[in-house]
């Protein structure tokens, strides 16, 4: 019996790190750069409110949303558009503008979605140089070709919690030719508090030729309802929008975001939880003989080059104590692990759990 035929898709795959593991096994998940205190009470019971009536079709255009976003960031809420989280919005953004042959610039050791949709979509990946795990703004220049359609870059970025400044980030857009998008991904922007930094949303809101997205994943604690968002020109957003789904945000999303950005406090507690815990894991783990950047975000890359043991046998041992961390294989980035900041009790667990590991 002959099957219809699909197209090729020369494409890596996105392995969650649960994956890895029996989900019975694990009781710490440190590896998805999840929020540590999880989400707003406020938006729990906006959730739970809600959801009595999941037998109703969400606004597809999510309106009320888009207003709140608008109203808290002073942006027009026309420019704006929700996703499945800010993948989607990468998935739209590939779908609607990159063709076979086209060329697509990431930096080295970036989030492996941008390049799984491009390719997806027929993109040759050109890697851009770090320099101790940060973008070489110069080095994505040198990359550009007349077949550049695309730049993707967060900022902090993912896997290496490092940052570039608003000076370089402005720099790259100005040089860069005005027909090649320029993506930038907020993920982590909340964390920052960096004189020299400036998320991308703040520098780029005028700017035609920008897509900047956000997401509700990370520091908002709403992985599990997958909403996110992009704002850029409105010629840029209705190209988008031609091809989004519709009702592709669920109603509990879109009520549970919207209490969320309205919790400044929450938020803010968020932040204080992280930066503290920032600074005693840095300084456990450098006592530890563990080399990390000293980083901003919720998570810590960690290599073991210096101890007597690889990250692939801490990373087992660290799964059969309950502990899940991420990998970093699959990123290129040898002997190493990317750790997300938990709750207090599961950072003192890590710790002590290395320590146990690392027999110090």
């Amino acid at each position: 019996m002959r099957l219809p035929k699909p197209k090729k898709i020369i494409a890596p795959r996105y392995v969650a790190g649960l994956s890895l593991f029996k989900r019975k096994m694990i009781k710490i998940k440190l590896s998805a750069n999840e929020s540590a205190l999880g989400p707003s009470p406020k938006a729990i019971k906006e959730y739970n409110s809600v959801s009595k009536s999941v037998k109703r079709y969400p606004d597809t255009n999510g309106t009320s949303l888009k207003k709140v976003i608008a109203n808290k960031f002073k942006i027009d809420k026309n420019r704006i558009i929700l996703g499945s989280g800010s993948d989607q919005i990468f998935e739209l953004v590939c779908n609607a503008f990159i063709k076979k042959n086209d060329e697509v610039i990431v930096p080295k050791y970036s989030f492996i979605i941008y390049r799984i949709y491009s390719k997806i979509n027929g993109a040759k990946i050109i890697f851009a140089k770090e320099k101790n795990f940060t973008i070489l703004v110069k080095d994505i220049l040198s990359k550009v070709t007349r077949k550049t359609k695309v730049v993707f870059l967060a900022n902090p970025n993912n896997p290496t919690g490092t940052y570039i400044s608003k000076k370089e980030l402005l720099y790259l857009r100005k040089n860069l030719r005005s027909d090649i998008l320029l993506v930038v991904d907020d993920a982590y922007f909340e964390y920052l508090k960096e004189k020299d930094y400036s998320s991308g949303l703040k520098l780029f809101s005028r700017h035609k030729n920008v897509l900047v997205t956000r997401t509700f994943s990370k520091i908002y604690g709403l992985a599990g309802l997958r909403i996110g968002w992009g704002y850029s020109s409105k010629e840029i957003i209705n190209t988008l929008k031609l091809i989004k789904p519709p009702f592709n945000v669920s109603r509990p999303a879109l009520f549970a975001a919207s209490a969320s950005i309205k919790d400044v406090g929450w938020l803010k507690k968020e932040v204080n939880h992280i930066r503290k815990w920032n600074k005693i894991l840095y300084k456990k783990f450098k006592e530890m003989k563990i080399a990390t950047n000293e980083t901003k975000t919720n998570f810590l890359l960690l290599n073991f080059d210096r101890v007597n043991i690889s990250s692939r046998k801490v990373f087992q041992k660290l799964g059969d104590a309950g502990i899940l961390v991420r990998a970093m294989n699959v990123y290129g980035i040898k002997n190493s692990l990317r750790i997300t900041i938990g709750k207090s009790k599961e950072n003192k667990k890590l710790i002590s759990t290395l320590g146990k590991i690392l027999n110090v």
